[in-house]
């Protein structure tokens, strides 16, 4: 009888709250809640909040911003239970305006990423990439194989078909760049030695991931590898880099320091951004990641005698773009249905995962690293997947090869593994010195 009045208690709690947001709905024009404005609102407000509240309790703000996202997201389960399917306020969600225009918003979730890239490749002159060229390419193809192979045969085990598996292995092989800069930036790591070799191995992953997605439409297509498109991917990339290194450093830094002369920080700043789209476009226009060129841009200002003033003055804007990225991807993931795929997800989150670790420490023996530098590139690139893997899987849905239900499968995988990623890496930490310790005992 208690069980039936609790029932009931909730029933009209939940009533009583959807008739409040429905009539709440009804003060406003539909113009004002379709519009972008509105999402930008939600996204800054309740970002700002739940960002405080984490930063409060010692924990990375990149899971405030997933955490965010998955909280005022049309698919979140919240506004699922406050809008009941079927009732008067079915409708409701269309018109709440809560992230109401997610093609705005991933355009600008890739601007955040294209920012973010640009920022740390000021960090990174020519001179310190030049030291660990040979190193993060043989590492970071060594640990991406290794990985997709192991799970395209996990995946095969748990009962995916052969497409399935491929592009779930595909997918999953390659960590989340944004993520794991994100990571290093947050935890003052990102000028240490180890973290110059995880971006390395994260630029060789891009291109990689470029030449894996022409790669499986056309065995999605056409049933077999193209060898010629692989081959013109992979002298596409080594044209851009070495163009960027012997002309571009040449001409992009004196203009750089030219502009910078004239003392006008919305000038310089206009013109840095400038070399930042443009470069990103310029890959984009070749078939290379975005990424790619942002990064590579950031390096053509870090050789300029600017290059500090152009990474103050472009920061601000960046955590801005990051922060709607990482919020955007929360609130598109659909963890409503996380009980129809969890098991198949935390199976190939472990085996990606430990692979990952795995492949990337044989990778760094076989090229006589140090261990405690191996360590900490293994820790920090094990866990988290992201935009690659996703825009992997819609390829696969896109044209048909694999099924629907990969999409909110790799989803629920990103989400998880970016939470699991902030932990790792505070694993690694604490494992590293008392290996150490002991080595010089």
């Amino acid at each position: 009888m208690q069980n039936i009045q609790l029932q009931l208690d909730s029933s009209e709690i939940q009533n009583s709250i959807s008739n409040v947001v429905t009539r709440l709905t009804e003060q406003f024009t539909p113009e004002l809640h379709q519009s972008f404005v509105t999402d930008l609102a939600f996204i800054m407000i309740i970002g700002a909040v739940v960002t405080l509240a984490f930063f409060k309790i010692k924990q990375p703000l990149i899971i405030g911003y997933l955490f965010a996202g998955m909280l005022i997201g049309p698919l979140s389960p919240f506004w699922a239970w406050i809008l009941p399917e079927g009732g008067s306020t079915s409708n409701a969600l269309d018109s709440i305006g809560i992230l109401s225009d997610t093609t705005a918003l991933n355009l600008f979730a890739e601007i955040g990423v294209i920012l973010l890239l640009f920022v740390i490749g000021i960090e990174f002159p020519y001179g310190k990439i030049k030291t660990i060229g040979r190193i993060a390419i043989g590492v970071g193809t060594v640990g991406l194989f290794s990985t997709l192979g192991v799970l395209f045969y996990a995946a095969s085990a748990l009962g995916l078909n052969f497409m399935d598996s491929l592009f779930i292995a595909a997918a999953l092989s390659i960590s989340s760049t944004a993520i794991i800069v994100k990571l290093l930036e947050e935890t003052g790591k990102i000028k240490n030695q180890s973290s110059l070799l995880v971006l390395g191995i994260l630029i060789v992953e891009d291109v990689i991931a470029v030449i894996l997605i022409s790669s499986l439409q056309s065995i999605a297509l056409v049933g077999t590898v193209s060898v010629e498109a692989i081959i013109i991917v992979v002298l596409v990339a080594f044209g851009l880099i070495i163009g960027t290194f012997t002309v571009g450093t040449r001409i992009i830094p004196p203009l750089i320091d030219k502009v910078a002369s004239a003392e006008r920080r919305e000038i310089l700043l206009l013109s840095v951004l400038g070399v930042c789209f443009g470069y990103a476009l310029l890959a984009n226009l070749v078939g290379l990641s975005v990424a790619i060129g942002a990064f590579l841009a950031g390096v053509l200002i870090a050789e300029s005698k600017s290059a500090e003033v152009a990474k103050l003055i472009s920061s601000p804007i960046k955590d801005m773009f990051v922060a709607i990225f990482f919020i955007s991807v929360g609130a598109l993931m659909d963890v409503s249905h996380v009980g129809n795929y969890i098991f198949i997800a935390i199976a190939l989150i472990a085996v990606a995962t430990g692979m990952k670790f795995g492949g990337n420490m044989i990778g760094n023996l076989i090229f006589r690293q140090k261990r405690s530098k191996a360590l900490r590139s293994a820790f920090t690139l094990a866990a988290p997947r992201g935009e690659f893997s996703i825009v992997i899987i819609k390829v696969g849905v896109d044209v048909g090869a694999v099924s629907a239900f990969l999409f909110p499968l790799v989803g629920i995988i990103s989400i998880i593994s970016a939470f699991i990623s902030p932990f790792l890496m505070k694993t690694g930490d604490k494992i590293i010195p008392i290996l150490d310790s002991k080595k010089n005992v």
